[in-house]
């Protein structure tokens, strides 16, 4: 896939998983759960979507439990929302980056990868 439809693809897929996880979820676990970035195999049949979870050791156990068990419900939702010939397989882990970096540096981090290169 061309790398520029890819990005557009996994930036709109993150954006319509925040929204469903924070506007459409009643899972209480998925509360504090924040969408960091969506990273898209080439074929587009697995899509590793990195999450930044609470700090507690607990929570994260019961974030990730949350995300598990609503995967299919929000793929059927982003079916219905993105026009993909395939909606790729999700899969949830943490993101080890958001954990240590201030959301400051997320938010930078996007902005450099949404330039092009000079």
């Amino acid at each position: 896939m061309d790398e520029l439809r890819s990005r557009r693809v996994s930036e709109s897929m993150r954006e319509e998983l925040s929204e469903l996880i924070r506007f459409e979820s009643s899972d209480p676990r998925l509360a504090l759960v924040e969408v960091t970035e969506v990273v898209l195999s080439p074929d587009l049949r697995r899509a590793d979507i990195l999450v930044s979870l609470p700090a507690a050791e607990s929570d994260r156990i019961q974030a990730l439990a949350g995300l598990d068990n609503a995967r299919h419900f929000l793929r059927r939702k982003l079916m219905e929302r993105m026009d993909l010939f395939r909606m790729p397989e999700l899969r949830f882990r943490p993101d080890a980056a958001s954990s240590t970096a201030a959301p400051v540096e997320r938010l930078l981090r996007r902005v450099r990868r949404g330039r092009p290169r000079e």
